[in-house]
């Protein structure tokens, strides 16, 4: 997977149309692994993601934006989003989470299709629960649709069969390096 990520203060979903969108992300921004500065009067961060598949790789099922901060009593806190799922999915407003994207793996035959899924997603996202005095840091989760694991690839190489416990799908994901929020 190729995922690029970008965060700063005036990113608008017109950068994401532009074919200069690389060099707007530098330019009004930071790209993963950079710090942003202290943030603008009432303004909240925004992120440009991009991510592609693996041209020979799953397609992708979503993508997470990982936000991770200290609490007052000293305690690490973390929350995920999903901020682009593929198949027209929603997240549930009642649940908070997004419904599975299918799973289109034949165990016996250790084989898939790329039915489901995206190819690639291209999206900004502001974060919502956005504290100015609060140190951050954000990194991006991109998952793929469910793939076979190495366990049915062998038990069908092998003509095995695995006990029942035995994982036998996986779905790969790839991490971006955080970007720092430092007040």
């Amino acid at each position: 997977m190729t995922v690029r990520f970008f965060g700063g203060w005036d990113f608008s979903a017109e950068d994401l149309d532009r074919p200069n969108w690389v060099e707007i992300g530098y330019g009004k921004g930071v790209p993963m692994g950079g710090d942003l500065a202290a943030a603008p009067a009432s303004k909240a961060p925004t992120f440009i993601v991009s991510a592609l598949k693996d041209p020979y790789g799953a397609n992708l099922d979503r993508v997470q934006v990982v936000k991770g901060w200290t609490t007052a009593d000293g305690e690490t806190a973390e929350r995920v989003y999903d901020v682009a799922l593929s198949d027209n999915r929603k997240v549930s407003r009642r649940t908070g989470k997004a419904p599975p994207v299918g799973n289109t793996v034949d165990v016996a035959n250790a084989t898939y299709a790329n039915s489901i899924g995206a190819t690639q997603f291209a999206t900004l996202w502001r974060d919502p629960d956005f504290d100015p005095a609060q140190p951050a840091f954000y990194y991006v989760r991109v998952i793929e649709i469910p793939t076979p694991r190495w366990t049915a690839y062998d038990a069908n190489f092998f003509g095995t069969e695995m006990p029942a416990e035995v994982p036998m799908t996986t779905q790969e994901r790839a991490y971006t390096s955080p970007i720092w929020y430092t007040p």
